[in-house]
């Protein structure tokens, strides 16, 4: 399975990133694909599923705690909590003082941080081997002993706040990406903007947050991952001594609403001062690895491949190299989620050229995908690029806990992860050419242009592209 991005909305002490490329790792074609990441895994008494991937490389492991919860789990009415617990997570507990966690992994030479999405929330320490004992015990001290009160949840509320307001409202594309999601999802939550919708985020409490932390934060709804120069004989103990000894919690069910079939394309229209050149995106409802038409996954991904992705892509050759009408163009897709996925098309047109004509371009493009479909060449060469540029992911050291934290908390197994390759190699262009005409499907889109203000100064530099923003990070 590829994970081709994960996008970012909020980070403490970081700026919103554009799409943080990751990729599964494969080996070479015409060798087995028994093996990807090869991980070893364990499961606790408690329920918490242990993960390790292998890496003698350096004396240094990466530990990731991901949660089964996100965005699309709040209740209705208190949108943003999930990611306001996440900065909460870092106010402190009996034994750390508020703000001393990070302190204490930078003291020891590493870094941390956290992310939420939709469909999950993580932590993470990058640390030597050494300190592995350290981080692990502050991590799962704040998994049953976070301490909260008005005194320090307030003040973070303020700066969530500020968050919304610096990184989405100041933001034209990310404000536009945010209006296309809630257009696109008609019922599900995953049209929720993931940082919160300002008003409710507003009213957020102190028990709102211990509410969704105590409902949430349990050991048997938890994924221990961890990186790097360790054996699971050395592992395993360490996390039975500090994990192992947090009491189960309930049993958890996501309750999510199911989306209505849809009837209507949806078009989004956004003028804004500060966008210097006009862009459009369109957003097609899309199978994940658990909707219907799951089998469409990896064919759709191939397609994306074939498409959008790059230079050398079909979409690119033509409307920029060929008809010089775009400056960029491209697509993107991550089947990678609980319930439905959505596969993208954007553009931003030359300066002499009208939005409508580049989007007339592009409708054509997409046309001449369903009635004629791909090749038999543009498919192996996909194919080819996705295992080739997959294998140096191996090169990293936290590659493989983010694939395998990512898609084992959205309900995928390790077997899954471990098969994508397989999966790739045997995609054939009746696929991909049947999946196409399924997913390019016009009532299940919203389409979105962002432009200069018809009148009056330009302030912008440059296109600014909606944001499909996926994951807010601490």
């Amino acid at each position: 399975m590829r994970i081709p991005r994960l996008s970012v909305i909020s980070m403490r002490e970081r700026t919103v990133a554009s799409l943080l490329a990751m990729v599964m790792v494969a080996l070479i074609p015409n060798i087995s694909f028994a093996a990807v990441f090869s991980p070893q895994t364990a499961t606790l008494d408690n329920g918490m599923q242990v993960v390790l991937v292998e890496n003698h490389r350096a004396p240094v492991v990466t530990q990731m705690v991901w949660y089964k919860v996100g965005s699309a789990d709040e209740p209705v009415g208190v949108s943003g909590i999930a990611h306001f617990l996440e900065h909460l997570m870092f106010k402190g507990t009996r034994d750390i003082a508020p703000g001393d966690f990070s302190k204490i992994v930078a003291r020891n030479g590493g870094n941390d941080n956290a992310f939420t999405t939709w469909d999950y929330t993580g932590y993470f320490q990058n640390i030597a081997r050494d300190r592995l004992d350290l981080v692990m015990k502050m991590e799962a001290d704040r998994m049953t002993n976070l301490q909260l009160s008005d005194d320090v949840v307030l003040p973070e509320r303020d700066v969530i706040i500020e968050e919304r307001r610096s990184r989405i409202e100041n933001n034209p594309g990310a404000l536009l990406g945010e209006q296309m999601r809630a257009s696109l999802y008609m019922a599900h939550p995953y049209g929720r903007s993931i940082i919160g919708w300002m008003h409710e985020m507003e009213q957020l409490s102190t028990e709102d947050a211990l509410d969704f932390y105590r409902k949430w934060y349990a050991p048997n709804n938890a994924i221990l991952v961890v990186a790097g120069d360790i054996t699971m004989d050395e592992l395993l103990p360490m996390a039975q001594k500090y994990y192992g000894v947090i009491p189960r919690g309930d049993v958890l069910t996501r309750n999510r609403v199911k989306e209505p079939v849809q009837h209507a394309p949806r078009k989004v229209t956004m003028h804004d001062p500060r966008v210097g050149q006009a862009s459009m995106s369109r957003y097609y409802l899309a199978p994940s690895y658990h909707s219907e038409n799951a089998a469409d996954a990896v064919p759709l991904e191939v397609l994306s491949e074939i498409i959008g992705s790059g230079t050398t892509s079909r979409f690119f050759k033509s409307l920029v190299v060929d008809q010089g009408i775009a400056t960029s163009v491209g697509t993107f897709y991550d089947p990678v989620a609980v319930d439905l996925a959505s596969f993208g098309v954007y553009g931003v047109p030359r300066d002499d050229v009208q939005l409508a004509d580049l989007e007339k371009a592009i409708d054509d493009q997409i046309a001449d995908v369903v009635a004629n479909g791909v090749t038999e060449d543009e498919l192996e060469r996909a194919k080819q690029k996705l295992l080739d540029s997959a294998v140096f992911a191996r090169d990293s050291l936290s590659a493989g806990a983010r694939v395998l934290g990512k898609s084992l908390a959205v309900g995928l197994t390790v077997d899954q992860v471990e098969s994508w390759p397989d999966r790739v190699s045997a995609v054939t262009v009746e696929q991909v050419n049947e999946a196409a005409k399924r997913v390019f499907n016009d009532k299940k889109s919203v389409t979105g242009w962002l432009m200069p203000p018809k009148d009056g100064p330009v302030t912008g530099r440059g296109p600014a592209l909606p944001i499909d923003s996926g994951a807010g990070v601490h």
